[in-house]
């Protein structure tokens, strides 16, 4: 299953070119892991921080969340 892109994390994607960059090149796959890694958090605070966490990982070339599951939705 292909998850929607939320509204902050696509906001915050799109204010920085280099992770606007890694996001455009990686498979739709790859991004629905991105986006279900940082929705699984239920409170705002960890929501906020994954995003960060999201945005310096691409930044370094990550192209996937590491060391989690992975989405159980597939």
């Amino acid at each position: 299953m292909l998850h929607k892109i939320p509204a902050d994390l696509k906001q915050a994607i799109t204010a920085n070119p280099k992770v606007r960059a890694v996001w455009e090149d990686i498979t739709l796959l790859a991004r629905s892991e991105w986006i279900c890694w940082v929705t699984s958090g239920k409170k705002v605070e960890t929501r906020k921080i994954r995003i960060e966490k999201a945005l310096s990982k691409m930044k370094g070339g990550m192209r996937r969340p590491c060391c989690w599951a992975g989405c159980p939705h597939r």
